[in-house]
């Protein structure tokens, strides 16, 4: 995976640990989540697991909610049609927010391909003051398809998939993301380091 560039880092009303700064001693019980949105083999995985382990080294209280692990067991019997889509999202936005308003960092890698979706979930963690993070792994399409780490854009090519995100299904872009991480551009550590400088910036670790 390479990349990151030019994150948007603007801070949002209603971030609860906006205030926290280095030293603060309350740092490390901060709770939060940061949403990893992308398209498929964007990179969002392998920077969420990346980022996970580095924060765990620093002591923090870290889970990443998977996406394939979530459609197992907690979305077990959605489809891919809009409405199952956002019922996926809500569902794992349900559980993000427990965890983070608990003081658990929480790293979620999953598509969440609609704008009103992704509202959703940032309204629910400012109703309860809850620290919440939208970064857009920004890898164009080609790249994508060219990594196709399950084999999904050649699937899709062949005719044995429809409703592909981003080919034959909608992914709407984030408009104003907290960061932007271009992944085919930088290495993984490299996008580590610019997502864990967001984090610090915005006083989660």
């Amino acid at each position: 995976m390479d990349g990151v560039d030019g994150p948007s880092r603007a801070v949002r009303p209603g971030d609860a640990n906006r205030e926290a700064r280095p030293g603060d001693p309350d740092r490390a019980a901060c709770g939060g989540t940061v949403w990893l949105t992308g398209l498929p083999s964007s990179g969002k995985t392998t920077l969420a697991q990346s980022l996970a382990s580095r924060l765990c080294r620093e002591g923090r209280r870290v889970e990443v909610l998977d996406g394939d692990e979530i459609r197992t067991f907690l979305s077990a019997g959605l489809g891919f049609t809009r409405a199952d889509r956002d019922t996926n999202v809500q569902r794992i936005g349900l559980v993000a927010e427990v965890l983070a308003r608990n003081g658990i960092l929480v790293l979620v890698p999953v598509i969440a391909p609609y704008a009103d979706s992704r509202d959703a979930v940032r309204k629910r963690h400012e109703a309860s003051g809850t620290a919440y993070l939208e970064v857009h792994v920004a890898t164009p399409v080609q790249v994508c398809a060219v990594r196709d780490v399950k084999g999904l854009y050649a699937g899709q090519r062949a005719g044995r998939i429809t409703g592909l995100t981003g080919v034959d299904d909608p992914y709407e872009t984030p408009a104003a993301p907290d960061a932007r991480i271009e992944t085919h551009r930088y290495s993984v550590a490299e996008c580590t380091e610019e997502l864990h400088a967001v984090l610090v910036e915005r006083g989660l670790v």
